[in-house]
């Protein structure tokens, strides 16, 4: 996706040749018209798979699968938690994640109402890296009794086996934009 691309190499920063910065249009501050094409293309990506839900992790993940889901004909979207809240239930779906960009492990929870058995679920991420957030989404989707219907990742580092791991578990796969290595702290995009 062209846009987001220039967005990357305009507006991002890499840290220690090691981390893309790109909180001031994705994480943090939004960029909601380039949000909003983020949606219509992962709709048209995952058009064949017609989806029941989006899955998602707070809090990067949840513009990009509210996008993507109104994209979809506003079909639901839920986001697991990082953090247990006091509001929330004790019937829940968890899976323990390793925070590559936090460098710690966190218990992401869903509630189990708002998972139910039968669907198609798509998951929805800003990073792909190691795999390790979209691993543990699929085995909540998987635990409730629906199945993974494809994984839609914002920004995919190559150079890191995300990819590999989400295949080799049979998931499908589509990055909207995919960064081969950081270099002198710039990226080198895959065309």
């Amino acid at each position: 996706m062209e846009k987001l691309k220039k967005r990357i190499v305009q507006d991002g920063s890499i840290i220690d040749n090691r981390l893309l910065k790109v909180d001031n249009f994705l994480n943090q501050q939004i960029d909601t018209a380039l949000i909003m094409h983020m949606g219509r293309e992962f709709a048209a990506r995952f058009a064949d798979v017609q989806a029941d839900r989006i899955l998602t992790i707070e809090s990067s993940g949840i513009a990009v699968a509210m996008a993507t889901s109104a994209a979809m004909g506003n079909i639901p979207f839920v986001f697991a938690r990082k953090k247990k809240s006091i509001l929330m239930e004790d019937d829940v779906y968890t899976a323990d994640i390793y925070s590559y960009t936090k460098e710690e492990t966190y218990t992401a929870s869903v509630n189990k109402a708002y998972i139910p058995a039968g669907e198609k679920i798509l998951i929805m991420d800003d990073f792909l890296a190691s795999g390790a957030a979209a691993l543990g989404l699929a085995s909540i989707v998987e635990t409730a009794g629906s199945v993974v219907a494809g994984v839609g990742i914002v920004i995919e580092k190559t150079f890191q086996p995300g990819r590999a791991a989400l295949e080799e578990k049979g998931y499908r796969v589509e990055s909207l934009a995919r960064i081969a290595a950081f270099v002198n702290n710039k990226p080198v995009l895959v065309e």
